[in-house]
């Protein structure tokens, strides 16, 4: 089950039947708060006692992967229930979540009403470094950034696919991720990965990744027509996952 709440919401202001106009910001009243968005993921089945679920928590406490993985599957519930909000409303906008960019994640139990409120009764809280997996950091991203605003550098096709191929993944839009890691895969050849400015170890990294993305190529085709026709079979899912590692490691070394 999913809650999902506002907080700090500003009050509407009243309605009236002639259209409002834009008018002069006061300085003096300041900064309005803006809203805050808790998301409560509430599992199906209910634990034993009260013992069992201080013994599930503890163990998710000292285990980081279990931690991630317990994050990982409420993230997806969130990002379904995004999903059909933005096909609902055709807004090409909303985006999906990540724990990463949450204020604060926690993880616990509590009772039912408890839970259905957004609290509970004993829980821990994530912080922000440990919530995924480590992929290799990209290199200083502030310099990017500045060069990409100043017009020094521009944003090669490629990044933008990969990106949304790993969150539709992420996310279990597998069928969606295979369409795009198919364009994806393309733009990366064609663009060669930044191989003739790579020197060294890199360099032949770099041309060893392109040769299997170039041997990828007809298994990603195959894979983003039967996305077209229904869902994606395990061993598929696996294949576009896989892809993809490469596509990204291509874009790390690239942008390192």
């Amino acid at each position: 089950m999913l809650v999902v709440r506002s907080v700090d919401t500003p009050p509407e202001p009243r309605r009236r039947l002639r259209r409002r106009r834009p008018r002069d910001a006061d300085a003096a009243t300041g900064q309005r708060r803006a809203p805050i968005t808790t998301a409560t993921v509430i599992g199906a089945s209910a634990f034993e006692s009260t013992a069992a679920a201080d013994a599930w928590l503890d163990r998710v406490s000292s285990d980081g992967e279990l931690a991630i993985d317990e994050i990982a599957v409420a993230t997806a519930v969130i990002n379904v229930a995004v999903d059909a909000q933005r096909a609902a409303a055709l807004d090409p906008f909303a985006a999906d979540v990540s724990s990463e960019h949450a204020l604060a994640v926690r993880i616990g139990y509590g009772d039912g009403e408890q839970v259905a409120d957004g609290r509970w009764r004993r829980a821990i809280e994530i912080p922000s470094g440990e919530r995924r997996r480590r992929r290799a950091q990209v290199l200083r991203p502030q310099e990017t950034i500045a060069a990409v605003l100043a017009g020094r550098e521009r944003i090669q096709p490629s990044v933008g696919l990969v990106l949304h191929a790993r969150a539709d993944l992420d996310a279990d839009r597998s069928a969606r991720a295979a369409l795009q890691l198919r364009v994806g895969l393309e733009a990366l050849l064609a663009e060669g990965a930044g191989a003739a400015s790579l020197t060294g170890e890199a360099a032949t990294k770099q041309a060893a990744d392109l040769s299997e993305l170039e041997r990828r190529r007809r298994a990603t085709g195959d894979a983003a027509n039967e996305a077209l026709r229904g869902p994606l079979s395990d061993e598929r899912r696996a294949e576009v996952a896989e892809t993809l590692e490469v596509c990204e490691r291509l874009l790390r070394r690239r942008r390192a």
